[in-house]
């Protein structure tokens, strides 16, 4: 009986598996660039460490004993939902052990019990940077996280990944706005804000109206906050033009366009302050990023995060941090399963070894050793068939070379065969491993 596929749960084939590892390979080698040492964490949290921070309780898969007795909570525990919460433990727990600030990178899988749909997943694979002080963290670091992450997802171009624009803001800039408005949940309506691309302006003004009893010029100024992007420092006279003054507010201006000119001068273009970002959770207090994938804007924002002035403390220290998550699946998903990303082959490897009869394998497995001696990725065929069928057997793997006995190499994809010694010859470099981009459009 065939299985039953879990929706939400994406497995990839190998040739999108090889993909994959390319872009982890190249994550881990920007963050390890900038500094930060790899970290992981356990898969299961406290319950009560995963819902105490915003509204998120409903996304949390509960993990219970199979044979635990009726009633028996027994530890309480949940799958993690994001990279952030565990994080925040670690570092509580690890203090002592830890140089700060402290550049974390972190690639690991995370679980949400939402519903599945392209680009939104229930199991799927992030990749997070943080840095975190002990008692106060510079605010360079905001810009210096975001820079790091442009800098990452740019070089997934050269894999043919879409470039990715990041939106800022600055949750004090909106705090401070409302609250020169004389609203004080501000909150509240963050969170309504941040309804926004889902159900419009119209529907966000009723709930600002309605629910929460602000002004009908409230909500208008609340709006038009909302519209506020550029790609410079524009931004701050557009909301010094809404005629709100607030301390906050000025703070969050500042905050905004110091991030803004600084990743402008090291990478143009790459950033956009849009002050309707809020991020639903209520632990950002300060910067605020989202990001839109080019041309595939509909799945929303692929990658973000912001500073948290709070998240994680053990009473007598607070350690605040600035990091920033990308969803490696939520990109992937899309890119592999809609054929916008393949792997030059399926295998990684590259030379097949032929066996002339079985009493020959031993010299084969020999030949096969010398040249993966040499790093070249090598197999053995598995059986002693005629040659047109071992090589018909390469050709179906995607292996472009065929070793013979007689000490010759063929490329069997141009049919060109030349002598080789299997402890110096050595494939041209594209062949040596896959190597991923974008399908060829002429076949």
């Amino acid at each position: 009986m065939r299985p039953k596929p879990l929706s939400g749960f994406p497995e990839f084939l190998p040739q999108g598996r090889i993909v994959e590892q390319a872009v982890l390979d190249s994550l881990r080698h920007t963050f390890e660039l900038h500094g930060f040492a790899s970290v992981e964490t356990r898969a299961v949290e406290t319950m009560e460490a995963l819902t105490r921070k915003g509204d998120i309780t409903k996304e949390v898969y509960v993990v219970r004993r199979l044979h635990a007795e009726e009633g028996d909570k027994g530890d309480d525990l949940g799958l993690h939902f994001d990279l952030t919460v565990p994080f925040a433990r670690y570092v509580v727990e690890n203090a002592g052990h830890l140089a700060f600030p402290f550049r974390r990178y972190q690639i690991q899988k995370v679980w949400r019990g939402e519903r599945p749909q392209e680009g939104r997943y229930r199991e799927f694979l992030q990749a997070d940077i943080d840095v975190v002080g002990d008692g106060s963290l510079a605010d360079h670091h905001d810009a210096e996280v975001l820079l790091v992450m442009v800098e990452a997802l740019g070089r997934l171009g050269a894999l043919g990944v879409p470039k990715v624009t990041f939106h800022i803001n600055n949750r004090l800039l909106a705090e401070g706005f409302y609250r020169g408005l004389g609203i004080e949940d501000h909150l509240a309506v963050l969170q309504r804000v941040d309804k926004l691309d889902k159900i419009g302006p119209d529907a966000v003004r009723a709930l600002l109206v309605d629910e929460l009893g602000l002004s009908g010029d409230a909500a208008d100024k609340c709006l038009a906050l909302a519209t506020i992007q550029s790609g410079d420092e524009s931004f701050v006279e557009q909301v010094r033009a809404l005629g709100v003054q607030h301390e906050l507010l000025d703070q969050g201006l500042a905050a905004l366009a110091s991030v803004v000119r600084t990743v402008n001068a090291a990478a143009t273009g790459s950033v956009v302050a849009d002050l309707r970002i809020a991020r639903g959770l209520d632990y950002y207090t300060g910067t605020v990023y989202e990001s839109v994938l080019e041309g595939h804007e509909n799945l929303g924002s692929i990658c973000s995060g912001g500073r948290y002035d709070a998240l994680a403390s053990d009473g007598k220290r607070t350690f605040p941090g600035v990091g920033i998550s990308v969803g490696v699946t939520r990109i992937l998903g899309v890119l592999i399963g809609r054929g916008e990303l393949v792997a030059s082959r399926s295998v990684p490897t590259c030379v097949l070894v032929a066996v002339d009869n079985e009493d020959a394998r031993d010299a084969a497995v020999a030949t096969a050793q010398r040249l993966r001696a040499r790093g070249i990725p090598t197999e053995v065929a598995p059986k002693a068939d005629k040659f047109g069928k071992q090589i018909r057997y390469a050709d179906r793997r995607g292996i472009p070379y065929v070793w013979f006995s007689d000490g010759s190499v063929k490329d069997i994809r141009s049919g060109e065969q030349v002598p080789a010694d299997a402890s110096a010859w050595t494939p041209p470099a594209d062949d040596l491993r896959p190597h991923v981009g974008r399908p060829d459009p002429r076949g």
